[in-house]
């Protein structure tokens, strides 16, 4: 696997929308990159936790050296078990909001995921070079795969895989509880009892609880010795040969070596037990002779269970990179249907040779021949040598033609590329519908990216207290509002819509504290509108405007649902606008039948003892 240090050119990236910003974040240190193509990754940078305040500013740090460098997508693998937007770290005092940073770094795209998950995604691309076996064994196909990692914490994770790839484990195993094999375990056990009346996997199996090993045998031996960290045990060990570092060491490898059993068992890991982690792979040699794999297999009737299935430790550098880089990955084409290789020949094309440019155009125009046609042809069809057919193949970042067919057949099987396509007067009725459809398909993916998640709570919020709710909206937009006022009817809400600039601005002026105005304008900058909604700010009310989030409507409403979608309304009908306007009127809808306050009062129960219905309904996005 190919890893750099640094490069001045990391801007230049194989990826149609430019480097994607990684990240592996642990307790104690943080290690960054730029992934400018599949396996590419540049300016490698580690960052002390310590020295930073949050996590914001600790990207912040790393990415004032890339400033000319246009970031859309990011991935952060953390030591953090992740679950929804908001973190709070566990081995630190950091929390914060993942759609709030995604924000405050102007991403289109960031993902959080746990650092083993990463790991583990990370394990079916491994190459022999990348692992070292430790005892026997051979993995079978297709099957199970466990991680487990010792580092600041202890890592646990899995892979099971799919006729569609690979799924992995979020797992907090290494809080599993700590389970001695011997005598020596239990004296060490006892020891950590008389501070924690509670002793997982990972307060043993772990730098700091390698420590505490060292400390208790000590006690144990009867010995007096000044405290060492984890590296100076393992340095200890390995290079002083001192006997309590020794026995230190022999005694986590065994303890390791039960925790990955019990893990195996578990998951019925034919596909091996994977180590990675900071810790072990520093004992480098020395842990293939540990008391690891005969710990491991030390497991009564089922040692040749054990037996059969292979060990590994992980030794390429930063492994994580590699797993979230395949998350993110798969989460983009996800999203967007693209096509990341025919991308990149795209976006390299001006970079290219004149003769290497005809290749890319041939690639472009007729990708099933490139794919299907020998070399020879390929050349003698784009009018150049066979030689430069291979410059252009090693110009996008593969070995050679075979190498160049073999990914891009692979990203042929997916969708179609989505983006947005003019509609001519020649065009065919299947040639305008599927370009219709692809253009309302691509609009709404960004829309989904760069949605305002805080801005939706904060309307739903006024939404389901609201005593009176009413709807603003002029022309195209007013399909919009008698949309909503259908729905919000339905929650007994008392709803109206108007769509004549006198009424809404004689209707503003009666509302009190605690009605809500809904305001829907593709321009934002209609004059009447502007002033209903003044008027209806001054009468106590509040204001959700969905609308062009710079526009005078925007900065006169109490939230603003912004639809950014360009379209020149002015020549044209607004079309995708109105149905991301329509979108937001659905997702408001759902909110409100799933808040709090409405889940309260799905049955309420008049005084007769018969049962009314609420205003919680079943609507078509809800499980029934």
């Amino acid at each position: 696997m190919k890893q750099i240090e640094a490069d001045p050119k990391a801007n230049r990236s194989a990826f149609a929308d430019g480097p994607r910003l990684l990240a592996d974040i642990g307790a104690t240190h943080a290690r960054l990159a730029l992934q400018t193509a599949p396996g590419e990754f540049q300016s490698v940078r580690v960052l002390q936790c310590d020295d930073f305040t949050g996590i914001v500013p600790l990207l912040r740090n790393y990415l004032a050296d890339h400033g000319d460098i246009s970031l859309n997508h990011g991935a952060l693998a953390l030591a953090n078990p992740v679950h929804g937007d908001y973190i709070r770290m566990t081995n630190r005092d950091w929390q914060f909001s993942t759609d709030e940073v995604r924000r405050e770094l102007g991403l289109h795209t960031l993902l959080v995921v746990n650092d083993f998950t990463a790991l583990a995604m990370a394990i079916p691309g491994f190459k022999a070079d990348d692992l070292m076996q430790v005892g026997g064994g051979t993995p079978a196909q297709n099957s199970v795969i466990g991680v487990l990692g010792p580092g600041t914490g202890l890592g646990c994770s899995g892979v099971i895989p799919t006729t569609d790839g690979f799924v992995t484990l979020g797992s907090e195993g290494g809080h599993t509880n700590f389970a001695p094999a011997d005598e020596r375990e239990y004296a060490i056990l006892q020891y950590a009892w008389q501070t924690w009346p509670h002793v997982s996997n990972e307060r043993l199996i772990s730098g700091p609880g390698m420590e505490i090993i060292y400390r208790a045998l000590a006690r144990r031996n009867g010995l007096s010795v000044r405290d060492l960290t984890s590296q100076q045990i393992i340095a200890g060990a390995l290079k002083d040969k001192n006997e309590l570092c020794v026995e230190v060491l022999e005694c986590f490898c065994a303890m390791l070596g039960g925790a990955a059993a019990n893990l195996a068992v578990t998951l019925g890991s034919f596909g091996g037990i994977f180590i990675g982690g900071g810790i072990v792979p520093r004992m480098g040699e020395w842990f293939r002779e540990s008391p690891f794999r005969s710990r491991f297999e030390a497991k009564g009737r089922f040692s040749s269970y054990l037996a059969d299935i292979p060990t590994y430790v992980i030794t390429t550098p930063n492994p994580a990179f590699y797993g979230v880089a395949t998350i993110l990955s798969e989460h983009l084409r996800g999203r967007t249907g693209a096509n990341t290789l025919m991308e990149r020949v795209q976006s390299l094309k001006s970079e290219l040779t004149p003769a290497e440019q005809r290749v890319a155009q041939l690639v472009i125009e007729q990708p099933r021949l490139v794919l299907n046609e020998p070399i020879a042809d390929i050349a003698r069809l784009a009018e150049v040598s066979q030689p430069t057919v291979i410059r252009f193949c090693r110009s996008l970042g593969f070995q050679g033609l075979a190498d160049f067919k073999l990914k891009f057949a692979s990203s042929l099987t997916g969708a179609i590329p989505v983006r947005h396509s003019q509609v001519r007067v020649s065009d065919s009725t299947h040639d305008l519908s599927a370009k219709v459809i692809d253009n309302t398909v691509s609009a709404i993916l960004k829309f989904r990216d760069q949605m305002d998640v805080h801005s939706l709570d904060r309307a739903i919020e006024l939404l389901s207290k609201a005593k009176k709710v009413e709807f603003y909206a002029m022309g195209n937009s007013r399909v919009v509002a008698l949309d909503g006022q259908h729905k919000f009817f339905r929650f007994r809400i008392p709803t109206a819509a108007y769509g004549d600039s006198h009424l809404f601005k004689l209707a503003s002026e009666l509302l009190k504290p605690g009605d809500v105005v809904i305001a829907i304008s593709n321009s934002g900058k209609l004059p009447e509108l502007v002033e209903a909604v003044e008027s209806a700010r001054n009468a106590g009310a509040d204001v959700i405007a969905i609308t062009s989030s710079q526009s005078p409507l925007a900065k006169k409403a109490t939230v603003c649902l912004a639809v950014d979608h360009s379209e020149d309304s002015s020549a044209f009908l607004s079309m995708i606008s109105r149905i991301l306007q329509l979108l937001l009127i659905d997702i408001l809808s759902v909110g409100i039948s799933l808040d709090e306050q409405n889940a309260e009062l799905v049955l309420e129960h008049k005084a007769n003892g018969t049962v009314q219905e609420s205003r919680r309904l079943q609507i078509s996005h809800l499980d029934s």
